[in-house]
């Protein structure tokens, strides 16, 4: 019979002859679709395991921490496991980010098995796709794709006497569309998703057939700055980005954007005047993520010391200024400010905005229309400005109506810089990062319309 987390978790603890001790056990499982030339290829369920065990011991200078992590971890194992961790630990110096452990009890939830996905998670989405595939074949489309449900539950317990579980499904499609003799006019749709019952594959087609038709005409453009409209997925490509760079530390010693002039932080400065509110909620409906920390490494911005500290609703932009920074306990002494940890969501909404992502583009007279970014790399830190590639449809507006396709660039912005740069945006509407949806999958953004976003050179991606 197969061990389960709890006990792992239990066992380790047990072993440990540290002066403390986390242990993280990971059980997860995942189905898969994937299709090509509008045929199913390949369906598969996986299931893994993995285990993190940190051990912290005094150094007489402080406290140092060792966090080694393994997967498929048998019982007999789990000593080698603690032993390694304490050992890494003895050979590190005094951790910066050294706190007490956090103390508590067993949650209620402690004692139940792992949540688990299967194929039957698609069970209406396998049909729909079927239906797409023959529409598709007599549209003289080609679709590819792949969809991905999983699902992840963590159970988290510390040498204080915590026991924390959390199940987190996580799901997304997409679909990219192809159409020509030589494939060259392509479009992508995606959704992300906790289940699939949300998700509508006629309706994802449907907006995958316009863009095609869309691209039906070519029209080459230069470089230059153009009165553009994001949808909440270029949105998400840009703002996830900025997120992960709100270290409150990195901020204080000077390194970002969200560094003040002279020392300290940007925090309670208006970064635009428009009514801008980006915040992260782990009970948000639709997006909810880990209600505490849980953390296998330390960061610039997580800490393995403050594994299990409860999560609130955070505003890190509130009404255009900027109310809070990603804090660890050990960065909120250094800073003066309220710690405020990484949550795993991330929403963006302006205050009085109205209509959706069709509303902005009948206002532009002559301007382009995104599908989403990749390739994104930071150029400057101080400005948070970035560099990356379109992909998958660019189109050209005119009149407020899309009259064609038009080459792919390379675009230079700081996603703050936007925030006061903007001249419209929609109701917020959950969103998929192409570029990061993998990684986090739980967002909801507006969409933006720019009035001079920066195209600086024709890109030859296709």
């Amino acid at each position: 019979m197969t061990t389960s987390a709890q006990d792992l978790v239990e066992r380790a603890l047990a072993l440990s002859k540290s002066d403390g001790c986390i242990v993280i056990a990971g059980e997860s499982t995942s189905a898969n679709l994937r299709w090509a030339t509008n045929t199913l290829t390949t369906n598969g369920v996986m299931r893994s395991r993995s285990i993190t065990v940190i051990a912290t011991v005094g150094t007489g200078t402080g406290v140092a921490s060792g966090a080694v992590s393994r997967t498929t971890v048998a019982t007999d194992e789990l000593e080698s496991l603690v032993r390694a961790a304490e050992e890494t630990a003895r050979g590190n110096g005094a951790a910066d980010d050294a706190q007490p452990l956090v103390p508590g009890g067993a949650a209620a939830d402690w004692d139940l098995p792992p949540t688990e996905t299967s194929i039957d998670v698609f069970s209406s989405v396998a049909p729909a796709l079927g239906d797409a595939f023959g529409a598709a074949r007599g549209a003289d489309r080609l679709l590819y794709g792949f969809v991905e449900h999983e699902v992840d539950t963590y159970y988290l317990g510390t040498s204080t006497g915590l026991r924390l579980r959390h199940a987190q499904p996580q799901g997304h499609i997409g679909i990219t569309g192809k159409v020509g003799s030589d494939l060259s006019r392509s479009a992508w749709v995606g959704q992300a998703t906790r289940d699939f019952s949300d998700v509508s594959i006629a309706s994802l087609d449907a907006e995958l057939a316009q863009r095609l038709a869309w691209s039906a005409r070519r029209i080459d453009l230069e470089p230059g700055r153009y009165d553009t409209v994001l949808p909440p997925t270029a949105v998400a490509d840009l703002m996830i980005y900025a997120y992960w760079n709100m270290s409150a530390r990195s901020a204080h010693e000077g390194r970002t954007v969200f560094s003040r002039p002279g020392g300290g932080t940007r925090v309670g400065e208006r970064l635009t005047p428009h009514p801008v509110t980006l915040r992260s909620d782990p009970g948000a409906a639709g997006l909810s993520s880990a209600p505490f920390v849980l953390a296998q490494a330390s960061s610039g911005t997580s800490s393995v010391f403050d594994n299990g500290l409860p999560l609130e609703p955070t505003d890190w932009i509130r009404d255009g200024s900027l109310a809070a920074l990603l804090q660890t306990r050990r960065s909120a002494e250094i800073t003066g400010l309220p710690v405020t940890p990484v949550i795993g969501n991330l929403v963006m909404e302006v205050g009085g905005a109205s209509g959706g992502l069709d509303d902005l583009v009948a206002g532009v007279d002559r301007g382009l229309l995104l599908t989403c970014l990749w390739y994104i790399r930071e150029v400057d830190p101080q400005t948070l400005l970035l560099t990356g590639l379109t992909r998958d449809g660019v189109y050209l507006v005119e009149g407020g109506e899309v009259v064609g396709a038009v080459n792919n660039f390379r675009f230079n912005e700081s996603p703050v810089d936007l925030l006061s740069r903007f001249a419209g945006a929609s109701v917020t509407s959950p969103a998929f990062s192409r570029e990061w949806g993998d990684y986090f999958h739980r967002t909801a953004m507006p969409a933006l319309r720019v009035p001079d976003f920066n195209m600086s050179s024709v890109s030859p991606a296709s």
